[in-house]
């Protein structure tokens, strides 16, 4: 990482957490950025603030734990305060790309039980369509996959299986795989091709989330923060 994005995603994590007020509810996201906001948080309640968080995968979970946030379960009934996380890519109308770390799943299943879902980035992440930086991933069920290759290769896409260190197939925190997948033309509706992808049996989620982002904060090379809000996306300096 260069020293440039460092410390645009700094800027941008440190202003999330300081909209964490003591005693909040919150989903912790995550992926590279999302850890720099919860260290952030951390710093800013080093007595754990009267937090409650949920972590949405086993590496975001100990480092919470490591770092004295108070972490514990998805338990019945569950609404957050808010919820932090990252993202691959953004849009104008902030449709985001996410699960470059593989928790896609349980990111979408806690954003959906948060009040206002933040999204912290650097100014790389910001896109003109979904698609256009990086593979869109799905999460799928293994044996489904000897289906799901053809499906999704006549309708345009490059599936790739994601691999893990040692060149196995990479397994999500549910014991399921990833397809990362490249269009081959623009995506000319986020929406609709979030829908087609669910629709596939086999595919547990997909890593396009539409609808869901409150407001991103997008930090920039010289610490700067903009906020962006739906629909007309918004730039607010922060």
């Amino acid at each position: 990482m260069s020293g440039d994005v460092a410390r645009a995603k700094g800027a941008a994590a440190l202003a999330a957490a300081t909209r964490v007020p003591r005693g909040a509810t919150v989903a912790l996201g995550t992926g590279s950025t999302a850890t720099l906001a919860i260290r952030a948080l951390a710093e800013r309640y080093p007595d754990g603030g009267g937090l409650a968080t949920v972590a949405s995968s086993r590496a975001t979970e100990k480092l919470a734990h490591d770092l004295g946030l108070p972490v514990r379960s998805l338990e019945e009934g569950d609404s957050f305060d808010l919820m932090i996380d990252g993202a691959d890519e953004v849009t104008p109308r902030l449709e985001l790309t996410k699960g470059g770390g593989g928790a896609l799943f349980r990111e979408k299943l806690l954003a959906r039980l948060a009040r206002e879902l933040v999204i912290v980035v650097d100014s790389s992440k910001l896109v003109p369509r979904v698609g256009s930086r990086v593979p869109i991933p799905v999460e799928i069920i293994p044996f489904a996959r000897p289906t799901l290759l053809p499906t999704l290769r006549a309708d345009g896409f490059g599936p790739v299986l994601r691999a893990d260190t040692q060149g196995q197939p990479f397994l999500t925190d549910n014991g399921n795989e990833v397809l990362d997948l490249t269009p081959a033309k623009p995506v000319s509706s986020a929406a609709r091709l979030e829908e087609r992808l669910r629709r596939l049996p086999g595919v547990v989620e997909s890593g396009l989330f539409v609808g869901l982002a409150s407001r991103v904060l997008v930090g920039f090379p010289d610490g700067s923060v903009q906020e962006r809000l739906p629909p007309s996306a918004a730039v607010v300096p922060t």
